[in-house]
C-alpha cells in the first residue's frame, strides 16, 4: 500500500494529475471521499493540517479503520473466522451513516470548510 502510495504522489508530483471525482464531476457536488487523494499524498509529506482539511471525516476516522482492519486480520488469523458479529455490522452501518451525513454536510455554503482544500 505505502509503495502504491508512493507511486501515486510521484506521478501526481510529474503531472500534476490527480484521480478525479466522477461524482463532483457530474453534479458538482462533494461525495463523502472527495479530497481522499490529497489527503494521503499530505500525509506522505507529514502535512498533517493539509491533509485534515482535505478529508476532515476520512483523517478522523482513519485510526478506528486500521484498528478494525488489523482486528479482522488478526481474528482471521487466529481463530479462521471472517463473519462479522452483530457489534460489528452496527459499527460499519454507523460509519456509513457518519460518511453519508458527513457528504451532505459539506455542501452546505455555512459549512463549507468542511469542503476540501
Amino acid at each position: 500500500m505505502a509503495g502504491a502510495g508512493a507511486l501515486y504522489k510521484a506521478f501526481v508530483l510529474t503531472t500534476n494529475i490527480y484521480i478525479p471525482c466522477l461524482f463532483y464531476e457530474k453534479t458538482g457536488l462533494y461525495c463523502p471521499g472527495c479530497g481522499i487523494s490529497r489527503m494521503f499524498i499530505r500525509l506522505f509529506d507529514f502535512d498533517f493540517y493539509g491533509a485534515f482539511r482535505s478529508n476532515v471525516c476520512l483523517f478522523t476516522m482513519f485510526p478506528i479503520f486500521v484498528f478494525y482492519a488489523v482486528f479482522k486480520i488478526l481474528r482471521y488469523i487466529k481463530s479462521g473466522k471472517h463473519s462479522q458479529t452483530k457489534t460489528e455490522t452496527v459499527f460499519v452501518w454507523t460509519v456509513i451513516v457518519i460518511l453519508l451525513l458527513f457528504g451532505v454536510l459539506r455542501n452546505f455554503s455555512a459549512l463549507s470548510y468542511l469542503a476540501p482544500i
